[in-house]
């Protein structure tokens, strides 16, 4: 197989994983009570790191005002994020994570390692270590193109 083919299959393998990765934590949450999915933990995260508005986060996860709107309203509302103003700007409103919301965000984050600590427990050992080193590899990957800084978009650059 030649480079491009190469490098277009790691692609398709990459991407039929991803959903299924998802659905995977979503399933945690839901088997846990948390009532949470897999977008309050993608937002939780991001906020865990830094404030950031509105229009920010829609930008970040390429999804309209009114759609970044009703997620964060479900946030505020369970208590895990607050709507705070600027100091450098009174017309921009900041989100921000509150003590619960990190709570959540830890809780989240548990549940959604030990469904996949779960799942991982039955690989031999040389798997587990070709998956490691698989997902090494995809981490500097994706770092070296995140933008300054080599972050991710869970710690995209907010306010």
């Amino acid at each position: 197989m030649s480079r491009p083919a190469e490098v277009k299959a790691a692609a398709r393998t990459i991407l039929k994983v991803m959903p299924r990765v998802m659905r995977t934590i979503g399933s945690a949450h839901q088997w846990s009570g948390l009532a949470a999915s897999p977008v309050h933990f993608r937002l939780l995260g991001i906020l865990a790191h830094h404030p950031c508005n509105l229009s920010e986060l829609a930008v970040q996860q390429a999804v309209s005002l009114p759609t970044m709107s009703n997620s964060i309203s479900v946030l505020v509302e369970r208590g895990w994020v607050n709507r705070v103003p600027s100091q450098d700007d009174r017309r921009q409103v900041l989100l921000e994570l509150t003590p619960d919301g990190r709570a959540m965000l830890s809780k989240m984050k548990s549940e959604a390692e030990a469904r996949i600590v779960e799942l991982l427990d039955d690989l031999s050992p040389k798997d587990l270590k070709d998956l490691s080193a698989g997902l090494a590899i995809l981490e500097r990957a994706l770092a070296a193109h995140a933008g300054p800084g080599g972050h991710g978009q869970d710690k995209a650059r907010c306010k």
